[in-house]
């Protein structure tokens, strides 16, 4: 049996021409070789697989060529050329900076430098994953890095580019490579399934480049796998078998369940996708990127972002047609709210089940306000409507004995009628109303429910007073407060129904300090403590005549209290026409 070599190997490619997406870095490169102009140090960066340490290799030996083309092509027939091939050239030296991280291997590597090629011109040494040196390497590294042997170019190829020393950045020309798109891997792969002769259809390409995440050498990987598996002829169900990939056919017949507002068939859909050992969260991110490709078949204009075979692109097109952009739109959001909340569920099942419902709902959405609208619309004609129309003389006697059974006894016809034209009047004289005559009405019906303690019995004073004193122990932690308490007066405004109490403090500072940071407080414990509901609490300072001599407090007060006492402060005051 012949010795088997894996494809990412076998199809390496050998010149800038082969080199998979990466034109312009090909095309800087074939330039400086033309004019001679190369530099002493170069940095690769880029994700894995998609050609640093290729591109150094072939960088390595067309410099090296004895006999190049008008190009500046390798020619292959020289002897760099084929030690090249065969991977026996002294000319090119790689150094895993993973493995060989310390400083002795770099002090080991700067003495190598100083040897000059054997065969060629240009020593080329490629520090693969450069990013892993210690910082004390990266030192030792920087005097050779900067000034190396006219012979020695140095390539460094990293995944990393932020763990680099900024001192290293400086010294080195820096290319960044892109990720390789899935039209240039599917175009590859299908060359190279042809080469192999290798039966394997476009869906089937695309979703190992799908898989593959931008990584040419992964989506080798993947298609040597898929052929150990499948053998010469490949198809899309034994390849999303393989790879554990979840089918588009789920998202298609998902969209069609939430259009026709099945969400029962939606919930089953998604349970089949479970059973079928499939990650619940990638389920949910396959339905969001087949949203976003629904979107994209929708808006003209957008054909290029949507890398799919021409017939899925078909089946997208055709079903974005059978939708609304806002659909798309609102269900894309559910989605994605959906992902990021995924992790903090305590259900994460339930969470997903509750997501598909959403998106069920989102076409009928107007339905439950159909359903609605019946139920309230017998309640409020009913009620308003026969009252107003029909007459006083007949409504009347009908109303009451129905509403008010118990009392119809004690009530005359005439006290029957009272009740009902009076909002009558209000309704038809609300413009004629003074306020002072509805201030007056609603104090009469205040007057007329007293508020009464838990039992039944009315707030008394000395209750209020016994109240008073269990509210100043309350508050014992608060000294200032319990103080105030303690030593205010309080007294029930009878003028109110006894809705009020009156808590007189010493001064203005008081009753400021209290109604802007206590009195909701002070409301809500004394109601508490006395079983009373609806107190209001008013804070106010005795007048001067009913206490004595006045307590001085506040500045103004006592700029006042000088004042009379010292004409000499006055004239001040009156000369610099100062306020007070």
């Amino acid at each position: 049996m012949s010795q088997y070599i894996v494809s990412a190997r076998k199809y390496r490619p050998d010149s800038f021409e082969t080199l998979l997406g990466q034109d312009n870095i090909a095309r800087t490169l074939s330039n400086s070789i033309k004019r001679g102009q190369l530099a002493h140090a170069y940095l690769f960066c880029g994700p894995r697989g998609v050609g640093k340490t290729t591109t150094a290799r072939i960088f390595a030996k067309m410099i090296n060529c004895a006999e190049p083309g008008p190009d500046m092509e390798p020619c292959g027939h020289c002897e760099s050329c084929i030690s090249f091939q065969e991977g026996r050239s002294y000319c090119i030296h790689e150094l895993d900076a993973a493995s060989n991280n310390s400083v002795e291997d770099i002090k080991t590597l700067m003495d190598q430098v100083q040897i000059p090629p054997q065969v060629g011109r240009y020593s080329v040494y490629i520090i693969d994953e450069v990013h892993m040196l210690s910082t004390a390497a990266f030192n030792a590294f920087l005097k050779t890095l900067e000034e190396p042997p006219a012979h020695a170019i140095f390539i460094l190829a990293t995944t990393e580019k932020h763990k680099i020393l900024p001192t290293i950045l400086s010294r080195c020309q820096t290319y960044d490579f892109n990720r390789i798109s899935i039209t240039d891997m599917v175009r590859n792969l299908r060359s190279i399934a042809k080469k192999e002769n290798i039966s394997v259809d476009d869906e089937s390409l695309h979703v190992i480049a799908m898989k593959a995440d931008g990584a040419m050498r992964d989506a080798l990987t993947i298609f040597d796998q898929t052929v150990a598996f499948c053998g010469s002829d490949i198809h899309y169900e034994d390849v999303i078998r393989n790879l554990n990939v979840l089918d588009y056919e789920y998202s298609f017949s998902l969209v069609d369940n939430f259009l026709a507002g099945d969400y029962g068939k939606a919930l089953l859909t998604f349970d089949e996708v479970l059973s079928k050992g499939f990650n619940a969260l990638h389920f949910v991110g396959a339905l969001s990127s087949h949203l976003r490709d629904l979107i994209v078949a929708k808006t003209a204009g957008l054909e290029a972002l949507l890398e799919l075979p021409d017939k899925l692109k078909a089946r997208y097109a055709e079903q974005s047609g059978r939708t609304t952009i806002k659909f798309l739109y609102d269900a894309l959001a559910v989605t994605t709210s959906c992902e990021a909340g995924y992790k903090a569920a305590v259900n994460p099942r339930l969470h997903i089940e509750f997501a598909l419902m959403k998106l069920s709902f989102l076409m009928n959405a107007p339905a439950p306000a159909e359903v609605a609208r019946p139920q309230a619309k017998p309640e409020v004609k009913p009620e308003v409507k026969p009252e107003v129309k029909s007459a006083p003389a007949e409504a009347k006697p009908e109303a009451k004995p129905e509403a008010k059974p118990a009392p119809a006894e004690e009530a005359t016809p005439a006290a029957a009628e009272e009740p009902k034209p009076a909002p009558r009047r209000r309704s038809a004289k609300a413009s004629a109303l003074s306020m002072d005559s509805i201030t007056a009405e609603k104090k009469a019906e205040v007057a007329a429910e007293p508020v009464k303690a838990d039992g039944g019995a009315e707030l008394t004073e000395e209750k209020l007073g016994e109240a008073w004193r269990k509210l100043s122990e309350l508050y014992a932690a608060k000294p200032r407060l319990a103080a105030a308490i303690s030593s205010g007066k309080v007294e029930i405004d009878a003028s109110e129904g006894k809705q009020i109490v009156r808590f007189f403090v010493k001064n203005l500072a008081q009753k400021q300090w209290i109604e802007e940071k206590l009195l909701h407080e002070l409301e809500g414990n004394i109601c508490k403590v006395a079983g009373v509901h609806g107190l209001k609490l008013s804070v106010e300072v005795p007048q001067e005549e009913e206490s004595g001599e006045k307590t001085i407090y506040m500045p103004e007060e006592q700029a006042e209290d000088l004042m009379k006492k010292n004409q000499n402060v006055r004239d001040l005051v009156k000369d610099f026409e100062l306020n007070i």
